[in-house]
């Protein structure tokens, strides 16, 4: 997807995930049996998840969180019984259905399930938003265009993960080139982390906000890196 808009990259990442992946993250996402590399990648996600969730109030009771790129819902399961109450939004209507499929019964109302882009105006606004993987899909200019517009919607903290330029990714990636063209996900876009910040920390639309904790999960063939900004009072 070199050189794709975020338009296109998006429409790529919607056919994938809604038809192409659709069942292969059902199940990675439960707790059926997986391969030994879906097993890495099950852990690597549960432990970022775990680590995002430690980056939010322990009681989030009268805060919005925009779960940006929700997938099967966890995430805003999580978010839901600490009290906050969770936009999760994603573009795979195949994904939403099955989040609220599995939406506890014992938390009715507190997760608005919506089918759509992250980006719509009309979804905030939000003391918190958070996007577990949902960038890793898209160049960096296309990540602080989304942080950007996001910012203006958003009174505390934006929480992302992004994909580390790491040999072992590069590799994961030369690997994945060898699959048929129909099985292969979106290209993952590899950023490295210094130039990354740097650009953050020139991005205009981000002079009101601090870049603050990061951690990075190696979990087999899942490699991730959460960052952290936070709004200045």
């Amino acid at each position: 997807m070199a050189g794709a808009s975020y338009e296109e990259r998006r429409g790529k990442v919607e056919a994938y995930f809604d038809r192409t992946a659709a069942k292969a993250w059902e199940r990675l996402t439960s707790d059926a049996p997986v391969n030994r590399i879906r097993r890495t990648v099950r852990a690597g996600r549960d432990r970022m998840r775990g680590i995002l969730l430690q980056w939010l109030p322990e009681d989030l009771s009268g805060r919005t969180i925009l779960d940006a790129g929700c997938g099967t819902g966890a995430f805003a399961t999580e978010a839901a019984r600490r009290g906050a109450h969770v936009i999760a939004i994603d573009l795979s209507p195949t994904l939403v259905g099955l989040a609220k499929e599995r939406l506890p019964a014992d938390l009715p109302g507190a997760v608005d399930f919506r089918v759509g882009d992250m980006l719509d105006p009309a979804l905030g606004p939000f003391d918190h938003v958070v996007a577990m993987d949902s960038f890793i899909h898209y160049d960096r200019a296309d990540i602080l265009r989304v942080l950007s517009t996001l910012s203006a919607q958003t009174r505390r903290s934006m929480i992302f993960t992004y994909a580390p330029r790491t040999p072992a990714l590069a590799t994961m990636h030369a690997v994945g080139k060898l699959f048929p063209r129909g099985d292969r996900s979106p290209a993952i876009q590899p950023m490295a982390t210094r130039r990354f910040l740097r650009r953050l920390a020139q991005e205009p639309a981000l002079a009101d906000w601090t870049i603050g904790r990061t951690e990075r999960v190696t979990s087999g063939f899942y490699i991730s890196q959460a960052l952290e900004l936070t709004k200045r009072s």
